[in-house]
């Protein structure tokens, strides 16, 4: 989860949501991804999807089983489906997501049993760090857009505008 937390932190510093994942097999880490939806403009450019990707890539197969999925954030619909259809065995996560968690909170893709495949859930590893990161961020986005509000507020008394 350390790595994953690595991952959400260059997020950060990239401007986007920091959400960090690593996919490990055979005890060895073979993916490692960050949010990027912003920098690609890409709304599946999520943290531990994009991490899966590069893991069927490394592994030369669509089918993750062996695999472990460490994410910051409980995954949303969208990635806990790729994580079925995936067949990965595993999945770590942080923090959990009371607007968007599928994989307890909201909804549990995971243990369906209308679904073709079921895999371990491990909740809340290094859940106050993950949450902390994610804290910090929306912390300064808010008072950088404050800062902006202000500087226009000044500048339309001083005639600037």
């Amino acid at each position: 989860m350390a790595l994953a937390l690595e991952e959400a932190r260059l997020a950060a510093a990239e401007g986007e949501v920091p959400i960090g994942a690593v996919v490990v097999y055979d005890d060895r880490v073979i993916a490692r991804a960050h949010n990027r939806r912003e920098t690609d403009r890409d709304p599946s450019a999520h943290a531990e999807f994009a991490a899966m990707l590069e893991a069927a890539r490394v592994l030369d197969r669509w089918r993750l089983t062996g695999c472990t999925v460490y994410v910051t954030l409980e995954p949303c619909l969208m990635c806990a489906g790729l994580m079925v259809n995936a067949r990965v065995d595993r999945c770590v996560y942080g923090a959990p997501d009371p607007k968007g968690g599928a994989l307890g909170t909201l909804y549990d893709v995971s243990h369906d049993a209308r679904l073709n495949h079921e895999y371990l859930v491990t909740p809340g590893v290094c859940s106050a760090q993950s949450a902390e990161v994610l804290r910090a961020f929306f912390k300064e986005r808010r008072a950088a857009r404050k800062r902006e509000r202000a500087e226009a507020a000044s500048s339309d008394a001083t005639g600037d505008a």
